[in-house]
């Protein structure tokens, strides 16, 4: 906040007077710097910093500037999966000369509105979003009105929102054939609420496998959330179970979740992955140090974040850019738990 003077806080015209300049040549180093002489440059910038002054975001909005900041709105920025993408994500936004505000919608579509109103009120340069739902016409609505938006873990159907996914389908059938060419034949997927569309077409792909198997069960379990917590009460209950009636191997919808299983499944004297074998979803940075090194279907969290502000940064520099798709493979990753 800029320092006060006798009269209130400091404004530009505080600045001209202390560098003997005109208002004009103030604005100018502050907006348009190369139409400003170094010796000006000099005498200005002494003047702001003796002053502490701070330039206005409202008022350089007002004269036709962006803003450097652009948004994001996650599911969960605390799982360590959103973390990492908005780690690459703030990487490239700083290295192109752009600040990035951080939300979590907690899965609440009402939440996630509340930001993106925000964040056009403030009239953010663009945002990267994980839809809380599927409903992306208000996203679509925005993006028309000005604000480029791409799209995370999320694809839109009618291709005017860009986009950033995994082909979950793929990384749930990747999961599940590891644990049938294992032998495995009574398997859970343990899930989070219905509705959420990524692990939807995990346990489309995870059916894929089990139709070209004979012999083998899969079940679907469902849990509150997707975290540890939640994971440890389905290991919880799995372990509950009589042996006969164990599965003998479970897909987790994410790694968060796969470490609550297998946490569960370990203090209550089952082993991992001798007697049920545990994938996880994510690869987060735990799975590979967790007390049972995870096996799982990793996402790659740095290769997403980097092309969401990269596809950002484009249409932030070209208004109007047709939107565009970028779709990753997913890469299973073996280790101790299954």
């Amino acid at each position: 906040m800029n320092r006060r003077t006798d009269e209130g806080p400091v404004t530009i015209y505080d600045v001209a007077r202390r560098a003997d300049v005109s208002v004009a040549s103030v604005s100018n180093f502050l907006n348009w710097p190369e139409r400003v002489s170094v010796a000006m440059k000099a005498r200005i910038s002494d003047a702001i910093a003796e002053l502490g002054f701070v330039p206005s975001l409202a008022a350089r909005q007002l004269r036709g500037h962006r803003s450097g900041i652009v948004g994001a709105s996650f599911v969960n920025a605390s799982n360590p999966y959103f973390g990492g993408i908005t780690t690459a994500v703030e990487k490239l936004a700083a290295a192109n000369g752009l600040a990035v505000v951080v939300g979590s919608s907690h899965e609440s579509p009402a939440q996630q509105r509340r930001f993106l109103d925000l964040f056009e009120q403030l009239r953010f340069d663009g945002v990267v979003v994980a839809p809380s739902d599927d409903d992306l016409e208000p996203l679509r609505r925005q993006r028309d009105r000005g604000t480029p938006i791409v799209l995370v873990d999320h694809e839109d159907p009618e291709h005017r929102l860009s986009s950033v996914s995994l082909d979950h389908r793929e990384g749930g059938r990747l999961a599940a054939q590891h644990l049938l060419d294992a032998g495995r034949r009574r398997l859970i997927f343990a899930a989070g609420p219905a509705g959420v569309r990524q692990v939807a077409r995990r346990i489309d792909g995870c059916r894929d496998a089990v139709r070209q198997t004979p012999g083998v069960h899969l079940e679907i379990v469902r849990a509150l959330d997707l975290d540890v917590a939640d994971g440890t009460g389905v290991g919880q209950r799995i372990a509950e179970l009589p042996p006969a009636r164990r599965p003998d191997a479970v897909v987790a919808g994410n790694d968060l979740h796969a470490i609550g299983i297998v946490a569960a499944l370990t203090a209550a004297g089952v082993r991992v992955p001798d007697d049920i074998a545990v994938v996880g979803y994510d690869d987060i940075p735990f799975a590979a140090v967790a007390a049972v090194p995870l096996t799982t279907v990793r996402q790659p969290i740095a290769e997403i974040g980097t092309a969401a502000a990269r596809l950002l940064l484009d249409e932030i520099a070209e208004p109007g850019l047709k939107p565009r798709d970028v779709v990753l493979a997913p890469e299973l990753v073996v280790r101790a738990s299954a």
